[in-house]
């Protein structure tokens, strides 16, 4: 659930659900505060769900589990993945050392189960773990004038400069931590963290104060990660193999075992995956539905896993998990019962003023 409704709601919100949790979907006309984000900077409400995991053993606890390797030192993060003993992704993490304890930035409806899945697991190591959801407040801080805009309503530390780091502050009286993301919009981006009983003033100080912010939902949001070329937890990485969506920046192949890692360092040996994550811009105002066929002449050659229309190429896009021996060409996609029109391109569709964390990277 949002921890600043009322805010919310004297913007003219329309709300949605995301895995059980209430999230805003637009403040009307989503597209005309797309090009605000894109142009300026923007802050949005994220509905992450969090995992506290606390005791001397924290880090060796969660460090066996994840693709990654978790950060030992203070004021660090990584992202990673839990994966099943196929390789398949189960669910994504950003992992974040915050001195005594770590804090796993979950999708919103994977808190409460992983909690409890990592507590019975604990043993006799020093470990405790708990869903903390509800604990804080978290907001995006996205667009070319991010830094600038953190900036103006920081006080203390300068703002951090390498993703997943972060430092602690102020913003007017209420403590708060803010993160140098992935950028997976493809702008500057930036999430500030803090208590959820400081949450409706941080926002407010976000939006309003230092240079002004416009607020933004989940629906722009959607726009921004297509045209930034990310792969959603939902649509492109649940029950997929990591190596198959180019997570390079989410795998540690040198770190110790853990569950899926056999699968995905036999995949990275063999060189190349049997499919690759690739863009494709579609022929008329056609937007595909998620698992729609993609063709290569008469050959089957993958699907499609979402599409949407780009505010900044006036035109409908897609990410598709195609062959990974597909050479770039024309290809059509089925929608309803007519073939479209479809072009493979380079990814991301918009350059912004940074990259994805998230971009393809195949060996």
């Amino acid at each position: 659930m949002t921890v600043v409704s009322e805010l919310h709601e004297s913007h003219g919100v329309t709300f949605t659900e995301r895995g059980g949790r209430r999230v805003v979907d637009h403040y009307g006309r989503p597209e005309r505060v797309h090009r605000a984000v894109r142009n300026v900077v923007g802050t949005i409400e994220m509905g992450y769900g969090v995992v506290e995991v606390t005791g001397s053993d924290r880090v060796d606890f969660v460090d066996s589990a994840v693709s990654n390797r978790v950060p030992e030192e203070d004021s660090r993060g990584v992202y990673a993945l839990l994966l099943d003993p196929q390789g398949r992704i189960e669910t994504e993490l950003y992992v974040y050392n915050a001195d005594e304890k770590l804090l796993c930035f979950v999708p919103p409806g994977a808190a409460a189960e992983l909690a409890k899945e990592w507590d019975e697991k604990t043993f006799i190591q020093d470990v405790t773990v708990r869903a903390a959801s509800d604990d804080f407040g978290v907001f995006g801080v996205h667009g070319p004038k991010a830094t600038e805009k953190v900036a103006s309503v920081l006080t203390g530390p300068s703002s951090p400069d390498e993703p997943l780091s972060f430092v602690r502050g102020r913003i007017g009286d209420w403590g708060v931590t803010v993160v140098r993301t992935d950028d997976l919009t493809g702008e500057e981006g930036y999430e500030v963290i803090c208590a959820a009983a400081d949450a409706a003033n941080v926002f407010d100080a976000l939006i309003n104060h230092g240079l002004n912010a416009a607020p933004f939902g989940y629906r722009t949001l959607e726009y921004l990660y297509l045209e930034a070329g990310t792969p959603r937890f939902e649509t492109e990485l649940a029950g997929t193999v990591p190596n198959v969506l180019g997570l390079r920046n989410a795998l540690d192949f040198e770190k110790g075992c853990y569950v899926g890692q056999e699968v995905v360092s036999k995949i990275e040996n063999r060189g190349q995956p049997s499919r690759r994550l690739v863009g494709l811009e579609l022929e008329f105002d056609a937007i595909p539905t998620g698992g729609a066929a993609v063709f290569d002449g008469d050959g089957h050659v993958g699907e499609v896993t979402r599409a949407d229309y780009s505010p900044s190429l006036d035109a409908p896009i897609a990410l598709a998990l195609v062959d990974y021996g597909l050479e770039a060409g024309e290809l059509t996609v089925r929608v309803g019962g007519d073939d479209v029109g479809a072009a493979v391109v380079d990814l991301p569709f918009v350059e912004g003023s940074s990259r994805s964390g998230r971009l393809p990277q195949y060996p």
